[in-house]
């Protein structure tokens, strides 16, 4: 186990991982890419400036963990250990990773590019996605009630075949609900 520790410039497809769970730690410009993370726990640790791009998360935890400006690309959080997953995303490029069939409640979602994520199934309710890029990303099943949504954009929502009880909208992007019906709005 490793606690309170600062790791900083390491690329751990060189050194590779070795131990199981990191409590309290801070990663800076580590570079996790392609890495097997399978059963690894991350306990209230924050990444900064990492790529996480096309890493293994088969059953690993993250649990009150705060990535910003990270490259989280293709990422399949489905895999993840599902017991109090919990974390915040700012200034990210989540591009083409899926968060089906999870728990997502109250998650922060701030300044992240989300291009063709898949949220089916999950459980979002409560989430704050403030100036997000959605081009793309499914929704299907989805549980979006209370969610904030006015920053983002380029979203494509179907409110028939999800959860939307007073979500937040801005009149600017309500066209993002009705585009599957390839109606024009001016």
């Amino acid at each position: 186990m490793v606690e309170n520790k600062k790791l900083e410039d390491i690329d751990y497809s060189i050194n590779r991982i070795d131990d199981q769970e990191y409590d309290g730690c801070t990663f800076i410009n580590c570079s996790f890419s392609e890495e097997d993370l399978t059963d690894i726990n991350f306990l209230e640790c924050d990444f900064q400036n990492c790529d996480f791009a096309n890493a293994v998360l088969n059953r690993t935890s993250f649990k009150n963990v705060q990535f910003i400006s990270c490259k989280l690309i293709g990422l399949n959080f489905n895999l993840c250990n599902k017991l109090l997953l919990s974390f915040s995303f700012e200034d990210c490029i989540l591009d083409y990773s899926s968060f089906q069939k999870i728990n997502l409640k109250n998650t922060e979602i701030i300044n992240c590019s989300l291009k063709d994520a898949d949220f089916s199934s999950s459980d979002l309710s409560g989430a704050r996605f403030d100036m997000c890029d959605l081009t793309g990303a499914i929704f299907e099943n989805t549980i979006l009630e209370k969610d904030d949504l006015r920053t983002s954009f380029n979203f494509s929502i179907a409110p028939e075949i999800n959860k939307i009880k007073s979500a937040k909208f801005l009149k600017q992007n309500i066209s993002g609900l009705l585009s599957r019906y390839e109606i024009l709005i001016e």
